[in-house]
């Protein structure tokens, strides 16, 4: 923070609040006057000034007048402070404040500051930073501060409806291109193509789908915060839209990789502080791709992991395609097809004769670690004399051969389908 932490003075009004995105083509912080506001106020004033945004990352700053401290070195190096810092601050109540106030923070070497709310049209925009090294501010001064944060707050306010046009226009081409119109995904691809937004040379391209499992209306308003939040990670070139209960992020970036673990990791963590018990978000990870003409297929396999996800909660909350084994085909099947297939009549008779489900689960244990006894009899923490017995049973029930690929191969699919059949009448 290049302001400081809040001591000892409440809000005065409780107004909306919009975080400025930072997207990536953001970041090149535009040359529509903020600078020149902040370079003029320190000027006049012989002070040292920044502006922030909502969430504590810099916006603009000014030179230094020999009034630096640690804190305002460290946000002008990283345009950001530590998490703990930012909530420090955010905790204070400085959100809800409408006019200028004095602000400090307990470190040590830390100079006070005046933290001017920079706000437009009733919207928290920014905070406007003002060392105050000796505390000699006067009225005036106060005053031209508090002006110049108005000032700000017009030039922040139209760089948010200038950004809300242009997410606007890119969630439009990207729901183009995923549609089912071959026609309308390559023109929307053109259409991102002359955006100019990707690098130039060899670039990846891979859907990252976020969807909500359970919750109400605050958890679709969770969502679509936490991939905003999601957006945030590395440098490269991120776009997103979302609806009530999902959302899917296309991240382009060179061929080394997406940081698929930090953008998932602060999408979940970000949903959770904010929706609470009752609902959570799964992340399905589609496949990368070459070229804007395929993200279809990334999009596709994204939401198909996330459908994973949902039905076969042991996944995990992030499923990436290409590890899901025979769900990657499974989930393709129409659901009444599924939910027929799993009808395997080896299955029914095993569970006619099974009433406590023990002879399902040895056999189900024995197929996922590929028949070896060993692993299977510590699964189910059993002796191989019980395990051999119990295996015996399973063939005789069954009427399959535990030693015939083709057998095994009927019976662990049997047990995937009948898993996600059940699956899909609990929720049904």
């Amino acid at each position: 923070m290049t302001g400081g932490a809040v001591s000892g003075r409440s809000g005065i009004a409780t107004t909306a609040t919009v975080v400025v995105p930072t997207r990536t083509e953001d970041r090149a912080m535009p040359d529509d006057g903020l600078q020149e506001i902040v370079d003029d106020l320190a000027e006049r004033l012989q002070r040292s000034v920044a502006i922030d945004d909502p969430a504590i990352r810099l916006l603009a700053a000014s030179r230094h007048f020999g009034d630096e401290d640690p804190v305002r070195v460290a946000s002008v190096l990283n345009r950001s402070v530590s998490p703990d810092l930012t909530e420090d601050v955010l905790g204070h109540g400085i959100a809800r404040w409408t006019r200028p106030g004095n602000v400090t923070i307990p470190s040590e070497n830390t100079r006070p500051r005046l933290c001017a709310p920079v706000r437009c049209s009733g919207l928290l925009l920014g905070f406007l930073w003002l060392i105050d090294t000796d505390g000699t501010l006067d009225p005036a001064e106060t005053a031209a501060t508090e002006a110049a944060a108005a000032r700000a707050g017009v030039v922040l306010y139209r760089r948010l409806v200038l950004h809300e046009r242009s997410t606007a226009r890119h969630e439009a081409i990207l729901r183009e291109l995923v549609s089912s119109d071959h026609a309308a995904r390559v023109q929307a691809a053109e259409d991102l193509r002359a955006e100019n937004l990707f690098p130039e040379g060899p670039t990846s391209f891979l859907v990252l789908g976020a969807r909500v499992d359970g919750g109400d209306d605050a958890a679709a308003v969770a969502l679509e915060s936490a991939v905003q939040e999601g957006l945030r990670v590395g440098d490269d070139v991120s776009l997103t839209v979302a609806n009530r209960s999902r959302a899917w992020i296309l991240y382009a970036a060179r061929p080394a990789g997406v940081p698929v673990d930090a953008i998932s990791n602060r999408v979940l963590a970000r949903f959770r502080s904010l929706a609470g018990e009752g609902a959570r978000v799964v992340i399905g990870v589609g496949s990368a791709v070459d070229g804007l003409e395929s993200v279809v297929d990334s999009h596709r396999h994204a939401f198909l992991a996330a459908h994973a996800a949902v039905l076969v909660p042991s996944i995990g909350a992030v499923a990436r395609w290409g590890e899901l084994g025979p769900y990657e085909v499974l989930l393709k099947l129409p659901v009444d097809d599924l939910l027929l297939s799993s009808q395997v009549p080896a299955l029914i008779e095993l569970e006619r004769n099974d009433p406590h489900g023990v002879l399902v689960e040895t056999l189900e244990g024995f197929l996922d670690h590929a028949g070896d006894v060993r692993s299977t009899a510590e699964l189910l923490c059993v002796h191989r004399a019980t395990l051999y017995h119990r295996l015996k049973r399973i063939e005789t029930h069954t009427g399959c051969s535990l030693n015939s690929g083709d057998d095994r191969l009927t019976l662990h699919l049997g047990l995937k389908l009948r898993a996600l059949a059940a699956a899909y009448r609990r929720r049904a």
